[in-house]
This record gives C-alpha cells, sequence and structure tokens, in this order.
C-alpha cells in the first residue's frame, strides 16, 4: 500500500506539473514575474555550484586550464592545415579564425549558461525529474542551472583569444556599424545555440535517450561553423540558414565584416538578422518546451 501510495503521489505530482508546465502558473504578475522566478532560481541554484566549485580553487584552475586545452586543439588542428595551404575555399586564416572566434564565443557562452540541459533525458528514465516538478521554481531554470560547470568558461576564453588574434590580424575597414554588430553578432549567435539546447531537451521528453542527438545540433553545429559555407554542399548551407538558422551566428555577419560575399546570395540586410532570428529560435524552444514539459508523465518511482 505505501508503494501504491508513493507511486500514485509521483504520478499526480507530474501531471500538476503537466498543467502548469516549468512551475509558470506562479507567482502572480504574469510573464514578467515568471521570468523573474526564472531568473531568480537560477541565480541561486547557480550562485550554488559556484560556490562549491570555488572551494577547491586549485582543482577548479586545473579543470578551466584542462577546458581550454581540449578546446584549443580544434584550432590547432586549423592551424596546421594552414601550414600546409594558403587558404580553405578561398579564406585565410585569419578569416577562419574570425569565423571560429565568433562562434567559439557564442557557442561557449551558451553552453556555460544552459549547457546542463542535455541532462534531461536522463532524469526523466530515472524519474528524478519528478523532484523538480514539485518544487516552487520554474523546471526550465531549474535543469539550466544544475550542476552549473564553471570551468566552461574556459572555452569562452579559448573562443575569445582565437577571436582576438583573428581582428589583429584581419585588415578589416572598420565602420560604425561593423563596431556595433561584432557584441550584437556574439549575444544573438549565444541565444541561437541557447535555443537549439533547449530545443533538444524539449526533444528528449519524448526520446528520453537523445542526448547524442542533441549533441549533434548543438557540439556539431558549433564545428560546422568553424570552416567557411563554400567548402559545403549547397543543400547543408540551405539547411543551417532556413530550417536551423545557425549560420546567422557567424557566416553571415561574418560576411559583411570581411567583406565577402554572402551564403546563398543572401541581401545584405541579412547581415543584421541575428537579433530577429534569435527572438524567433526561442520563441519556438519555448513553444517546444511547454509541449514536451505537458506531455511529461511521471514514471511513478
Amino acid at each position: 500500500m505505501a508503494e501504491g501510495g508513493a507511486g500514485a503521489g509521483a504520478r499526480a505530482a507530474g501531471e500538476r506539473g503537466a498543467a502548469a508546465p516549468a512551475g509558470e502558473a506562479f507567482p502572480a504578475g504574469g510573464g514578467d514575474g515568471r521570468v523573474r522566478a526564472g531568473l531568480r532560481t537560477y541565480g541561486l541554484i547557480a550562485g550554488m555550484w559556484i560556490r562549491s566549485t570555488m572551494a577547491y580553487r586549485a582543482s577548479f584552475a586545473m579543470t578551466v586550464g584542462a577546458s581550454f586545452a581540449v578546446t584549443g586543439l580544434d584550432f590547432v588542428a586549423i592551424w596546421l592545415m594552414f601550414s600546409r595551404v594558403d587558404a580553405l575555399g578561398g579564406w585565410s586564416l585569419p578569416e577562419i579564425a574570425f569565423l571560429y572566434g565568433l562562434c567559439g564565443v557564442s557557442f561557449g557562452l551558451a553552453d556555460l549558461a544552459i549547457g546542463s540541459m542535455e541532462r534531461l533525458g536522463r532524469r526523466v528514465r530515472d524519474g528524478t525529474l519528478d523532484t523538480l516538478l514539485v518544487r516552487p521554481a520554474p523546471v526550465l531554470a531549474q535543469l539550466a542551472a544544475d550542476r552549473f560547470a564553471l570551468r566552461r568558461v574556459g572555452r569562452v576564453a579559448q573562443g575569445g583569444l582565437v577571436l582576438g588574434y583573428a581582428l589583429a590580424a584581419l585588415d578589416v575597414g572598420w565602420t560604425p556599424l561593423k563596431v556595433l554588430l561584432m557584441p550584437v553578432t556574439v549575444v544573438s549567435g549565444a541565444a541561437i545555440f541557447a535555443a537549439v539546447f533547449v530545443a533538444g531537451a524539449a526533444f528528449q521528453f519524448v526520446a528520453q535517450d537523445a542526448s547524442e542527438v542533441q549533441n549533434a545540433f548543438t557540439y556539431g553545429g558549433a564545428t560546422l561553423l568553424q570552416y567557411p559555407p563554400v567548402v559545403f554542399g549547397q543543400e547543408m548551407v540551405r539547411g543551417v540558414t532556413f530550417v536551423l538558422p545557425l549560420a546567422f551566428v557567424n557566416w553571415v555577419p561574418a560576411s559583411y565584416v570581411l567583406d565577402r560575399p554572402y551564403p546563398l546570395d543572401l541581401p545584405g540586410w541579412t547581415a543584421f538578422a541575428a537579433p530577429p532570428v534569435a527572438a524567433g529560435c526561442c520563441a519556438l524552444a519555448g513553444l517546444a518546451w511547454r509541449a514536451g514539459l505537458r506531455s511529461y508523465r511521471s514514471t511513478g518511482s
């Protein structure tokens, strides 16, 4: 009887969570109140994990250094490639470093902030997601901040270092618009990757064991964007422009900054389309998250 009661209670908790996704039935105050609650929850949980990490500063320094070195191997491979060739698809090493740096910083920020979402499938399988549903806090914020890995700042630093090298080596005719476009591109790119993380997590409500599928679009997409679009087939470029718009992370804005032809002969104004594209991606990811959470039913264990 006790076991049956516990199972029924867990199923009821799951149903309550499905009826009020992500703890969003509270607090009062509409959307603004929910956003504030989510940010507060995220900050508290992330802060707890940061304090835990910093209790062992030597270990933290070593893990950041390891993250920096491992991610840096990707650019070392590109650099070794250019020891044998002068250009790749007509792009020089500093130009590809520019693509690499923009993508590396954007993806690093998204991975730092919300990379823990890929663990959702595991929580669904073992039933530990139920513990998040009964807490008076948005589930999305709890998952995003869960086991917040400050060591991932090494990826951001490595991407920033490569971007700095590219900016120093390139002879760019800077204008106010190009200067403004740089931070806008980085922030928008991080938002696009964050939307992919959330949408991938929503898919795991159905597939449950799909973290590698999600990684193909997040980590795989970041690797794809390290190279210029001219080295890929037109179908691939169309897919990452019109279906999963990762091209707006760096390919399209970089074409404007470097005065290069746009992928697929896109019009010039698309160089400034990253913010609305990111907003659209986040809106669609939010809808996917709500649908996935509503479809969830507790494991009853």
